[in-house]
């Protein structure tokens, strides 16, 4: 059974009708990239499964749990762990207890992330642990977001576009940290607009159009549909 499972799921912006019967399912351990044109939804499916945005029908379990309809800080303790593309830091706290902040006792079974791990993940977190949130750089204050996510201990891990505005070394490190986070038996489900990275680090790729999931398949899969990605992802 799939860990994480998203059937008929439709949610609104006021009279806006975002999210049209979505119906997918993450297996553990499995890094899964959300492809799309911008205003496609990718990012409204992300936070109507965190429940900031309330889904209007449809229905999002979490290993059988039913998590629609419940508040964002309940289904973060039932373990879904959301990074947004904003970061949203706590810009008056410093990064210790950001990451403080984020802690969580987690599910048994489930991988226990620890302090030292987050420091050896982004070493430049511990050089600046004792500075406000609020004077980090963008890359930085991404690191830091990633990092008091996983201190809550998630099952599904939920990134909205982690690389955008860094720097390409930075990059590079952060990839190879969701590479690890798949590794330690927890799922991702990553927004990305750089269609090389979301495809070097999924296991499956799945693309949205206009609401709707348009294409469900593995990285080879795409890389074999050139009118998917003509029709749906490339920029005319």
């Amino acid at each position: 059974m799939s860990l994480l499972e998203v059937k008929g799921l439709h949610a609104h912006y006021g009279k806006s009708h975002i999210l049209h019967g979505i119906d997918m399912e993450i297996p553990e351990s499995t890094i899964v990239s959300l492809l799309g044109r911008n205003g496609s939804g990718r990012s409204t499916l992300l936070k109507a499964i965190m429940g900031l945005v309330p889904p209007t029908a449809g229905t999002v379990t979490l290993d059988g749990r039913l998590l629609a309809g419940q508040r964002p800080y309940g289904i973060c303790r039932q373990g879904i762990g959301y990074v947004p593309e904003e970061r949203l830091v706590f810009p008056n706290l410093t990064v210790e207890e950001n990451l403080a902040m984020g802690v969580q006792k987690g599910a048994r079974g489930v991988h226990r992330w620890s302090l030292g791990e987050m420091y050896d993940y982004f070493p430049r977190l511990k050089e600046r642990r004792t500075i406000r949130a609020g004077y980090l750089s963008g890359g930085e204050q991404q690191m830091l977001t990633i990092c008091r996510s996983l201190l809550g201990n998630p099952r599904v891990l939920l990134i909205d576009e982690p690389t955008e505005g860094l720097a390409p070394k930075i990059v590079e490190v952060v990839m190879e940290v969701i590479l690890d986070i798949g590794r330690c038996g927890v799922a991702v489900l990553l927004v990305e607009q750089k269609l090389t990275i979301a495809l070097k680090v999924a296991q499956q790729v799945m693309v949205m159009g206009h609401g709707e999931l348009v294409f469900q398949g593995t990285p080879g899969e795409l890389d074999a549909a050139p009118e998917v990605r003509r029709n749906w992802l490339e920029v005319a």
